[in-house]
C-alpha cells in the first residue's frame, strides 16, 4: 500500500535528490513501520563493565583531561576537572554511556563511581548493566 507525501511548505523529499521545491514522493508507511524496533538506538548499544575497573595496577585519568571524540562526540572539545565533583561526574556520566571496557578503566574510579553513583544521569540500560557491580561493591565496602 502506497501513500503520497502530503505537502510540507512548499519542501519535499526527492529521492537521492535532498529537498526540492515542489516535488512529492511516496512512501511506503507499513514497510518503514516494520523496520523499526527497539533493538536500535541508545538501549541497544554494549555497556562495558570490566570486571577489573578496580585494577590499582592499571593507569588511571587525573587531573584536567579531555575526552576523545568516540565519548564526547557531540558539541565542542571541553576540559574537565577529575578533582571537581561536578566535572568528574560529568565524566563518568559520558563514558559509561559511551565508553568502551579500556575507557572505563582509564577514566572511572571504582571508589569514586560508587560515592557519585546515586548521582548520576545515565540512561536505564546502562543503570541496569551496572547495577549488579555496584551492589556488589556496595555489599563489600
Amino acid at each position: 500500500m502506497q501513500y503520497l507525501v502530503a505537502p510540507f511548505s512548499s519542501l519535499q523529499c526527492a529521492p537521492s535528490r535532498g529537498l526540492r521545491r515542489g516535488s512529492r514522493t511516496s512512501v511506503n508507511w507499513f514497510e518503514t513501520a516494520q523496520t523499526r524496533t527497539r533493538k536500535l538506538g541508545p538501549a541497544a548499544r554494549p555497556v562495558a563493565v570490566p570486571a577489573d575497573i578496580d585494577d590499582k595496577s592499571l593507569p588511571k585519568a587525573s587531573g584536567r583531561i579531555e575526552l576523545p571524540l568516540h565519548i564526547r562526540w557531540s558539541g565542542p572539545p571541553l576540559t574537565y576537572d577529575l578533582n571537581d565533583r561536578g566535572d568528574r561526574a560529568r565524566v563518568y556520566e559520558q563514558v559509561l554511556r559511551e565508553g568502551t571496557a579500556d575507557d572505563v578503566r582509564f577514566y572511572v574510579d571504582a571508589d569514586r563511581l560508587l560515592e557519585l553513583w546515586d548521582e548520576l544521569v545515565l540512561p536505564p540500560a546502562v543503570r541496569q548493566a551496572w547495577t549488579g557491580w555496584i551492589e556488589s561493591r556496595r555489599r563489600t565496602a
